[in-house]
């Protein structure tokens, strides 16, 4: 599932689009096409791992899921779920959600939330963190509602860097530390946006699917972890367990 980072690219990579209008729109999602057509693209915006499309009144959200792609002025064999047509060039999306949301897209995100924002507030982010006591963290740092655009792979690359075990409790973990741990949320993601640019986002990879603890030279843990049971891969000797 991309990331936050990844979507940020995606913005950046379809700004030719901008203030251009949509010649014609198809694909198999079900959403009212004809309703693009003829329609102006005022903006792209980002929320997390949500793409947005702004039009006047209303807002196309991409959700590019476990397996979604998208392509530029070139297309895949696979039907688009969305395909849009310019005069010059086309934008399609794959194996992803597309729904429309009506009218200012400010009523539907609190752009606090998310980590790659300008307007990201950690003080929020603590404030949630506390209305979770007995949650893990390796669940609380995956909800889009306290930490949007973070997923496995900055999950598994913060808790390594803060030293606390996936499976410690949030109310357990001292204030200092989760102050810590959300700070590096925002800070890892921006250091995943840098290498993924370069194309080497694997190789600065510390925790995230490798098998030996680069600290104390132990393997790492596989687990599925948390109510997610979304994959981690943790130390238990330099990651302590706040239970």
């Amino acid at each position: 599932m991309p990331e936050g980072p990844s979507i940020l690219i995606l913005k950046e990579e379809v700004q030719q689009f901008a203030g251009k209008k949509i010649i014609t729109a198809s694909g198999n999602s079900a959403i009212d096409f004809e309703r693009l057509e003829d329609k102006k693209i005022l903006e792209f915006k980002t929320w997390g791992k949500h793409f947005l499309i702004c039009f006047k009144d209303f807002t196309v959200k991409i959700h590019l899921l476990m397996f979604g792609t998208y392509r530029i002025n070139e297309r895949k064999e696979l039907k688009p779920k969305l395909s849009m047509l310019f005069s010059s060039g086309e934008l399609n999306f794959y194996t992803c959600s597309v729904k429309i949301l009506e009218g200012d897209i400010n009523d539907y995100y609190n752009w606090s939330e998310d980590v790659m924002s300008e307007l990201w507030d950690p003080k929020k982010a603590k404030a949630n963190l506390d209305k979770t006591p007995n949650e893990m963290i390796c669940d609380a740092v995956l909800d889009q509602n306290i930490f949007s655009g973070v997923g496995n792979i900055i999950k598994n690359e913060v808790l390594y860097r803060c030293r606390i075990h996936p499976e410690s409790l949030v109310a357990k973990i001292p204030s200092e530390k989760l102050d810590e741990l959300i700070s590096e949320c925002s800070i890892y993601s921006f250091e995943f946006l840098y290498w993924k640019k370069k194309n080497e986002l694997k190789k600065h990879w510390l925790a995230h699917t490798k098998k030996v603890c680069h600290r104390c030279d132990l393997p790492l843990i596989k687990k599925s972890t948390g109510k997610k049971k979304r994959r981690s891969f943790f130390c238990t000797n330099c990651q302590k367990l706040h239970i």
